[in-house]
């Protein structure tokens, strides 16, 4: 088995105690890499670092989460754009826009998600992005750069049918969280995963948050980790009727095209 999990938040301070059994159990998951999400010009560089730890198993991505759209000013942008042009960055991003919040202002999040639309097309790398009750928004702003892009993921993808099809129509790939082992909220997706094309398609845990419901057995803490993504396979694999291994073969091959990530060495 060999699994990616494209959204793992491995800065998190959760993780700050126990990361190397974290990794360990992860692997022993089949969860061979991993890509290291980037949501501010801080985790972004902490990302980074983890990458020069592990550097066969962890990737990075470089970016400003909506919530802190605010924060891009001109000397964070450029800290960003150094940032980008380092050894293990996979992706611009994690960027979008977020309504559910507002954390930051709305016009504050539209800069953003265009300043860094506009970095990932001048370095042509893929984009990691994120959309929450801004569709509409969302897409106009991705539509004015969606041709110069080299690639784009909705990362942790929620929606509804109609949002699946304008990102499908659009050529961006899908991530898939474990929001779908949600019986509350996530049904809904079990049937939209079958329209998603096996290219396109890529699974994610968005650790630490976003525990599968379904995990049996749970963890005494709340806190989702990677070694979990075999339950997001599973789930999604389910749904498609495929078998688990046919999904992890085509998820990570997706995410191995889309990220341009190296082979797994043999002593990984």
């Amino acid at each position: 088995m060999h699994l990616i999990d494209i959204g793992a938040n491995l800065t998190h301070e959760s993780f700050a105690e126990d990361l190397t059994a974290v990794l360990h159990r992860a692997r022993s998951a089949g969860v061979m890499q991993q890509v290291v999400t980037g949501t501010s010009v801080d985790s972004s560089a902490a990302a980074i670092a983890l990458h020069a730890a592990y550097p066969a198993l962890l990737f990075a991505t470089v970016g400003i989460h909506p919530h802190h759209a605010s924060d891009l000013d001109a000397p964070a942008l450029q800290h960003l754009t150094d940032l980008a042009g380092q050894a293990g960055v996979v992706a611009i991003g994690e960027c979008g826009l977020d309504y559910f919040r507002n954390l930051s202002p709305r016009d504050a999040q539209i800069a953003a998600f265009h300043a860094q639309l506009e970095l990932a097309e001048r370095l042509q790398l893929p984009v990691f992005l994120h959309q929450r009750d801004a569709h509409a928004d969302f897409m106009a702003v991705l539509k004015e750069h969606i041709g110069n892009l080299k690639a784009a993921v909705a990362h942790c993808f929620t929606g509804q049918a109609n949002e699946l099809d304008d990102y499908l129509n659009n050529g961006l790939s899908i991530g898939i969280t474990g929001w779908i082992c949600d019986e509350r909220r996530g049904e809904h997706l079990k049937a939209l995963v079958r329209q998603i094309p096996a290219d396109r398609l890529m699974i994610e845990t968005d650790s630490p948050y976003l525990l599968p419901r379904s995990l049996r057995p749970k963890p005494e803490g709340r806190r989702n980790e990677p070694a979990f993504l075999l339950e997001v396979a599973r789930v999604v694999a389910e749904a498609r009727g495929e078998t688990l291994q046919q999904l992890a073969h085509s998820t990570s091959a997706a995410a191995s095209h889309f990220f341009a990530l190296p082979p797994v060495p043999d002593y990984a």
